[in-house]
């Protein structure tokens, strides 16, 4: 093969694997879009407090179906100035929970179960910045959400 054969031998295949790398998902990592949406319409969890207002239920869906292996809800305030903060919600999988596209906030998702026996999850406030966590197998994504204050009944 002559120089001039090599030398274009070789600009072909870096301008593949130039391409390959570029225009394909071959060498990234997957990653999962979580979408927080607040439904208004049913209150979610009646707050423990009287005092406190309920707020509307919030959904995550995902950009696919992931068989989840952790589901952590913290205030974002919290996970902004503590080390170790608690989870409000923390569900952890059994041993194979079953693929889902969408989950909402304090119900029970299959195949998972709470981190600590018998946890509830505790009631959301109105107008407060929440962080959801999930984790699918080696997967982790994260998203912040805020939650709005439910109407009245008959308002």
């Amino acid at each position: 093969m002559t120089k001039n054969g090599i030398v274009l031998s070789i600009l072909a295949v870096l301008l593949a694997a130039i391409y390959v790398y570029a225009f394909t998902d071959w060498f990234r990592s997957e990653t999962i879009q979580i979408i927080p949406t607040i439904r208004p319409g049913r209150v979610s969890a009646v707050p423990r407090d009287p005092d406190q207002a309920a707020v509307y239920p919030v959904s995550f869906a995902f950009s696919g179906k992931y068989k989840l292996t952790s589901v952590k809800v913290f205030a974002a305030e919290d996970l902004a100035t503590n080390k170790y903060p608690a989870p409000l919600w923390h569900l952890m999988s059994d041993s194979n929970s079953v693929p889902v596209k969408s989950i909402v906030y304090g119900y029970p998702v299959k195949g998972m179960k709470p981190a600590v026996a018998r946890m509830q999850p505790e009631p959301l406030s109105p107008d407060v910045d929440y962080v959801l966590q999930i984790e699918a197998g080696s997967i982790k994504a994260q998203t912040n959400f805020h939650t709005a204050k439910a109407a009245a009944p008959g308002k």
